[in-house]
């Protein structure tokens, strides 16, 4: 609802600059990002979830990652 009302033109108002529109933009974003950390902090407060994480082995899917962050920064830069 109040994103609506944020994109409805109003009489007698001046259009919007680039400078309004990015910082919508970046509001927007950030909101974004604090509800995904909001939600992954819901998840992650769950016993059953800790449990699990507690059993996985992240540093080795780290270590697993890492060649192909490599390989994909190196093909990036070309």
């Amino acid at each position: 609802m109040a994103a609506a009302t944020m994109f409805r033109s109003r009489q007698g108002e001046p259009e919007r600059t680039e400078i309004d529109r990015e910082t919508r933009d970046t509001l927007f974003l950030l909101g974004g990002l604090s509800l995904i950390l909001f939600g992954a902090g819901l998840v992650l407060t769950n016993p059953a979830v800790r449990k699990l994480l507690g059993s996985a082995n992240v540093g080795s899917l780290v270590q697993g990652a890492i060649p192909d962050l490599e390989r994909y920064m190196k093909l990036r830069s070309m």
